[in-house]
C-alpha cells in the first residue's frame, strides 16, 4: 500500500471528500489485495459502506464500456461452412474455435445459435 501523506477535505457536513485518483487506486489496489472489501475498507480508513458504493460503481462502469463500444468496431470473423458427412442431410454442424461442434437440426435453433456464437465472439 502506499503510504505517502494525503491532504484530505472535507465537506460542509464534515465528511471526507477523495479525490478521484486516490479513489481509483484504491480501487485498483483493492483489485489486486484479495481481501474482502470490509477488511480492505477497515485496512485503508474508509467506511465500509462508502468503499462498497465506490466498488459497486466502479463494476458498473466497468461492464458497460464493453457494451457501449460499437459493433463496427470489434473485428468480423468469418469460417467455412460446408456439408458434414456425418451429420444427417437436414442438420447444420458449425465448428467452432476451441474444437466444440454446434449442431443445427432445426430452423428454430438458429436465432439461439447465433446469441451462442455472438456470445463467444
Amino acid at each position: 500500500m502506499d503510504t505517502t501523506t494525503l491532504v484530505l477535505k472535507t465537506d460542509s457536513r464534515g465528511r471526507v471528500r477523495t479525490p478521484p485518483e486516490r479513489r481509483a487506486a484504491l480501487l485498483a489496489e483493492f483489485e489486486r489485495s484479495g481481501l474482502s472489501a470490509a477488511r480492505f475498507a477497515a485496512l485503508v480508513g474508509v467506511r465500509y459502506q462508502t468503499f462498497a458504493t465506490w466498488v459497486q460503481q466502479h463494476r458498473r462502469s466497468a461492464s458497460a464500456a464493453p457494451a457501449a463500444a460499437p459493433a463496427a468496431a470489434r473485428p468480423v470473423r468469418f469460417a467455412e461452412v460446408v456439408p458434414a458427412a456425418a451429420a444427417p442431410s437436414r442438420a447444420l454442424q458449425v465448428m467452432l474455435a476451441g474444437g466444440a461442434v454446434l449442431e443445427l437440426n432445426d430452423p428454430a435453433q438458429v436465432p439461439l445459435a447465433a446469441r451462442l456464437i455472438k456470445a463467444l465472439v
